[in-house]
């Protein structure tokens, strides 16, 4: 998160950077839980995995062909092949039953076991495919796997803090576990708020707009591999919101609002939330997103954070705020998720004294590039839509020149 000092930004306001820091300081990782394998995707270990047995756990053939004594066929060629004695047939999934001699060789198929005497493997495309006799035409290949070449017994293969991918999945299941330890994905509840709300696909009657926040948010956080939850659209009534809040805190780990937190006549969520629980409100010095509030409510203390009822100042708060305490929750790095710089593609204002994150798209082709796009109102859509990515100006920075270098967020699914 860029660090400009708090002198820069509008006076009464907190920077982001100290609410973020507030809000992550009430959190800490879920309880750990067994989970299988396949249930743990997208969790975080909370253990050291060790290797039950060594990988290979025995020696085996890593071609189809023929397992020799190396020496019987140091010598032979196309023109003068050396013949020898089949004596067994090893498919995978079967034991050698028999030792292999001077003169004898054992056919067999990749991931079968290496018969006892035998030091090579001579491909199938280097013989005649023959049985009961088989005539080689070149050396034994030193194509046997050895037992622990990639993981040696009791070894830490995946160690606390490791992401349970297909890939950590796959070693796990290999060295013999059939669950791992991990922290869950949060369970969260997110409340759309506002008696002007419809759902969407509903025709709206004048004053009325669709619930963007609820799908989008939505969206969102499954991209984040969280369990969501969502409530039907809670009107301003002080009585059906308490309800809503408490039973969404007794089923949750995370809720999550969006409207009523600013300085409206009308705001029942922060009414509400004053009686409800421990909660605090802030302005907060960024564009879009000034009203934010975070805490806890109900008799489980349920963390919540509260977010604007603007689509974009709503998107751009769970970026910059909910993201990095879901990844805390998730037992993950809780920092600020930035991807590095890119270069503005045009020049464009900013105001004074608040961080801005400007909706922007990178140049096909150049990706050290990035274009803003649309108008950046907290109620504009259109531009939000074909954003890929959220620039990072500094409060101190009134103006952006074309070419000037700045952090950013990125917004593509691929990058979560």
């Amino acid at each position: 998160m860029p660090d400009s000092p708090s002198r820069r930004y509008a006076a009464g306001m907190r920077t982001p950077q100290e609410h973020l820091t507030a809000l992550l300081a009430g959190l800490e990782p879920l309880p750990p839980v067994d989970l299988p394998l396949i249930v743990a995707r997208d969790c975080v270990l909370a253990e050291d995995v060790h290797a039950r047995w060594p990988l290979p756990s025995f020696a085996n053939s890593a071609m189809d062909g023929y397992a020799v004594r190396a020496a019987d066929v140091v010598a032979a060629t196309a023109d003068r092949p050396v013949r020898l004695e089949v004596i067994e047939d090893i498919p995978a999934g079967a034991w050698p039953q028999r030792q292999l001699l001077p003169g004898t060789a054992a056919r067999i198929m990749t991931g079968a076991p290496v018969p006892e005497g035998a030091d090579g493997i001579v491909r199938v495309e280097h013989t005649d495919g023959g049985m009961p006799v088989v005539e080689v035409c070149g050396p034994a290949g030193d194509d046997i796997r050895r037992i622990g070449e990639d993981v040696a017994d009791g070894v830490v293969v995946l160690t606390r803090g490791a992401l349970m991918n297909p890939r950590t999945i796959g070693l796990a299941a290999a060295v013999g576990r059939d669950t791992v330890r991990v922290h869950p994905r949060p369970r969260v509840h997110l409340i759309s708020t506002g008696s002007e709300l419809v759902e969407p696909g509903q025709l709206p009657e004048p004053g009325q707009i669709s619930d963007v926040n609820g799908v989008m948010l939505e969206a969102a956080l499954l991209e984040l591999g969280v369990q969501v939850t969502r409530s039907s659209i809670v009107h301003d009534d002080a009585e059906v919101l308490t309800q809503a809040l408490l039973q969404a805190a007794d089923a949750s780990d995370l809720v999550i609002t969006t409207g009523g937190v600013s300085m409206g006549a009308y705001d029942t969520v922060k009414a509400v939330l004053t009686e409800l629980g421990s909660v605090r409100f802030e302005r907060v010095a960024m564009q879009p997103g000034m009203p934010q509030g975070w805490g806890r409510i109900g008799i489980t203390a349920t963390p919540i954070i509260t977010l604007p009822g603007n689509p974009v100042s709503a998107l751009v708060s769970l970026e910059v705020f909910v993201r990095p305490a879901l990844r805390l929750l998730q037992g993950r790095p809780s920092g600020w998720v930035t991807s590095g710089s890119l270069r503005a593609g045009n020049a464009f204002t900013s105001p004074p004294g608040k961080m801005q994150f400007v909706r922007a798209r990178r140049e096909t082709g150049d990706d050290g590039t990035a274009l803003t796009v649309g108008a950046q109102g907290s109620h504009i859509l259109g531009g939000l839509a074909q954003a890929d990515c959220l620039l990072i100006v500094p409060a101190h920075t009134e103006r952006v020149a074309t070419g000037d270098t700045l952090e950013f967020l990125d917004l593509r699914k691929d990058a979560r």
